[in-house]
């Protein structure tokens, strides 16, 4: 498609432009240009992206999206043509998710999407949907903080919703894979920097909203109303019957089920949901519960935990918003195996239970240590920190939680990135319960060995906040490391 084309069939008028060239792929990483390639330059970040429109074009772009002057100095040097739209940061990624949308020729148009969002629950929401419908023989994918899974194609993403160019060229991807359904998680960031926009959701799943990301939003007010485009702005983008899902034992989520704009389903275990959940037995790796929809049924669930109630009612609903019936459900539910590093339970020989979980909010540490209370073990050890360039207020919450709901806390570091981990651990100190065992130890593989070395059996060891990552960002680098295996060492 001509660049001039592409420009005018996504209704776009640019700023500045100059030149025109035949564009075969869209990319916005200068490593991945080929011939034909339109490079398109992300604002923000750690460095000017516009710097590597040079690279790019020696790999064979044939033309830039640029964000400022910089950028049409680079675009002329390197003798390409450029087109520049309005530098705020809203503004022009409203102008690259229509550019992907109209480009990749609405690549989820005929494909069956659903979107979840909220602070906790997403990740498992998601690839527990992904699990039942690949249990009735439906080919799935999954976009979110465990990667992309399509029929075809298996690995990690950067974001837990990639940046438009990328996300898109996954979408085109699940496409030409002949994927019939796709469960993706949708970020907060996302909905704010309008990565997903252009995506057509046949349904979207609120789970809960409690505090994080206050370093981007700045407000509780700011995250809940970019959390709520995805039932808003993102379903006028698309001709699709849209159902918005709601959690109603979420203030924020009654509030937004009352407000829908079009057809909604409601769960929760308050009897006034649509799908109501009753709890019949939960052990660390099994869930028995009743759904009542119209009638009850009663279902077995691989997974454990009290919090996976939830995640299980919410992916019920969501099946339930796109059609499937109650029968297809509670047989596909049956196929749902436990998500890595959520809830996941190291299994050793010497009578300690070890779970590993990615909890790192306020809210999810709290619901994944009542949890393993509701195990009656004789002691929780708890071993957790916060990230480094990330929201700063939520870590003496934490560490008030942590040592309220477990017998030993031991802080230690998460990902510290650019910042000092003394620093992080010391503001989880101060809110630490007066009284309370708690002991900090900096290195993480120090702090999961001395749990695991004070733990009887009996005893239940929690190593929250980074569950399926198999990596540390120190600085800017990532080191290798995942709490599975430091659980597994300190056992041995």
């Amino acid at each position: 498609m001509r660049l001039s084309t592409l420009l005018l069939k996504s209704n776009l008028n640019p700023l500045e432009s100059a030149g025109d060239a035949e564009v075969t792929s869209l990319v916005m990483d200068s490593r991945e240009a080929k011939p034909g390639s339109l490079f398109v330059c992300m604002p923000g970040g750690s460095f000017d992206s516009q710097s590597f429109i040079g690279a790019a074009s020696e790999k064979g772009a044939v033309a830039a999206i640029v964000i400022d002057s910089g950028g049409i100095e680079s675009a002329v040097d390197a003798q390409i043509p450029y087109v520049r739209f309005a530098s705020d940061r809203i503004g022009y990624n409203e102008a690259i998710w229509r550019l992907c949308n109209t480009f990749f020729d609405r690549p989820t148009h005929n494909m069956k999407v659903i979107g979840v969002t909220g602070t906790n629950g997403k990740s498992t929401t998601a690839w527990m949907l992904r699990d039942m419908m690949a249990a009735l023989g439906v080919r799935t994918g999954y976009i979110g903080t465990l990667g992309v899974q399509l029929p075809e194609t298996n690995r990690e993403l950067a974001n837990t919703t990639p940046f438009a160019v990328e996300l898109y060229n996954l979408l085109d991807q699940a496409r030409s894979q002949k994927t019939e359904a796709l469960a993706m998680e949708v970020s907060s960031h996302a909905l704010a920097e309008r990565r997903a926009d252009g995506i057509e959701f046949d349904a979207g799943i609120f789970t809960n909203l409690t505090q994080d990301h206050l370093d981007f939003h700045q407000s509780m007010q700011s995250y809940a109303a970019v959390k709520h485009r995805l039932f808003t702005d993102l379903p006028l983008q698309s001709d699709k019957r849209f159902v918005g899902v709601f959690n109603v034992d979420d203030p924020i989520g009654r509030r937004w089920a009352v407000e829908q704009n079009g057809p909604s389903l409601t769960y929760g275990f308050d009897e006034k949901a649509d799908l109501v959940g009753r709890a019949i037995a939960i052990e660390v790796d099994h869930i028995r519960m009743e759904l009542d929809y119209g009638r009850t049924v009663a279902v077995d669930v691989h997974v454990g935990g009290h919090f996976n109630l939830f995640n299980c009612l919410s992916a019920v609903a969501g099946m339930l918003a796109l059609g499937y019936s109650l029968e297809q459900v509670t047989a596909a539910i049956a196929s749902v195996r436990p998500v890595p590093g959520r809830f996941e339970a190291v299994r050793n020989s010497k009578g300690i239970g070890v779970l590993v979980d990615y909890a790192h909010t306020p809210d999810a540490l709290e619901k994944l240590l009542e949890s393993v209370r509701e195990l009656d073990p004789k002691r929780i050890i708890t071993v957790f920190g916060c990230g480094g360039d990330r929201d700063s207020t939520k870590r003496p919450v934490m560490g008030k939680t942590a040592s309220q709901l477990s017998d030993i806390t031991i802080v230690t570091s998460d990902n510290p990135r650019t910042e000092d981990p003394i620093e992080i651990m010391n503001e989880i100190q101060s809110g630490i319960q007066a009284g309370s065992n708690s002991l900090s130890i900096v290195d993480r593989r120090e702090a999961i060995a001395q749990a695991v070395k004070m733990a009887n059996p009996g005893d239940v060891v929690v190593i929250a906040g980074k569950g399926h990552e198999n990596y540390q960002i120190v600085g800017r680098t990532k080191l290798s490391m995942d709490d599975r295996e430091l659980a597994r060492e300190a056992l041995n």
